[in-house]
């Protein structure tokens, strides 16, 4: 009996592995390229990274175990741009993180097939990488600073935290109708 029970056990142990191998893969390890001005360990790019380095770790995502970063880094020298960005491209990480101006134009002069997330641009309609803010089309998405619909609502609040003053310059100008024909 105690044969039995044993060749049993192994039988299904035998039967079990490649289940629990197949059922147990290592999970993806993606890479993200980062491309910036500086580095994540200057004084300038720890500010600048450092909330994107927390809010990876918060959503799991761990340097070494399920993500690998691969920085490039220009300085102020954007004549580099071109050749970093094509360098994360051969690199073929699964997505480039671009951080202020420059560094999203010029990645995505070098793809068009890697999802791009800008950091932070001023334009990025005027410059052409979205096609608009709702739907930026394309592979480039991200963060701008710039809203032109907003302007108007910022002045809204800024005269009502700032009624009629003599200070304030606004007060006296008046807007300008054009002038009808006749």
């Amino acid at each position: 009996m105690d044969r039995r029970r044993f060749l049993a056990g192994t039988g299904a142990v035998l039967l079990a592995t490649p289940l629990a191998a197949w059922a147990q893969q290592a999970a993806k390890v993606y890479r993200v390229g980062l491309l910036g001005g500086s580095p994540p360990n200057s004084p300038g790019g720890r500010r600048a990274w450092e909330g994107f380095f927390q809010g990876m770790r918060e959503l799991g995502y761990v340097e070494g175990q399920n993500i690998l970063v691969e920085g490039r880094w220009y300085g102020d020298r954007t004549d580099r741009l071109p050749a970093l960005a094509a360098e994360l491209v051969r690199l073929n990480v699964d997505v480039i993180v671009a951080g202020a101006a420059p560094a999203p134009e010029a990645a995505q002069r070098a793809t068009s097939r890697i999802p791009i997330v800008m950091a932070n641009h001023n334009d990025p309609v005027g410059s052409g990488l979205v096609a608009s803010l709702p739907n930026p089309g394309r592979n480039v998405s991200g963060l701008s600073t710039l809203a032109p619909e907003l302007v108007g609502k910022r002045l809204q609040l800024l005269k009502q935290a700032i009624p009629e003053s003599p200070a304030w310059p606004c007060s006296r100008i008046r807007p300008r109708h054009p002038r009808r024909s006749s």
